[in-house]
């Protein structure tokens, strides 16, 4: 396969991340779209490392995903104490982060 049909996923799946995030209000929504962004990156480092022939983009992407893995640890374990403590995980509840 081309390098640019690659290229062309990542892109729907970053869009697709970000239109998640602009428009939804769930915040386990919008970690979930955060993601697909992320995992839209990794294919473009990937691919960017196969096209030019070193492994700089597969190491940096291992890093990116060990990051969002202890991001994904840390914002569901807050999730899910706001939830227990508000009932609720909309961003649109003004009071929601506060104390």
């Amino acid at each position: 396969m081309p390098i640019g049909a690659y290229l062309i996923l990542a892109a729907a799946v970053f869009a697709i991340g970000l239109v998640g995030v602009m428009l939804r209000r769930n915040l386990i929504v919008l970690f979930m779209s955060i993601e697909l962004m992320l995992n839209a990156v990794n294919l473009t480092l990937v691919a960017g490392s196969r096209l030019w022939g070193d492994a700089d983009g597969q190491v940096f992407t291992f890093l990116i995903i060990v990051v969002a893995a202890a991001e994904v640890v840390v914002g569901l374990a807050i999730l899910v104490n706001l939830f227990f403590r508000r009932g609720t995980v909309d961003v649109d509840v003004p009071a929601l982060l506060r104390s």
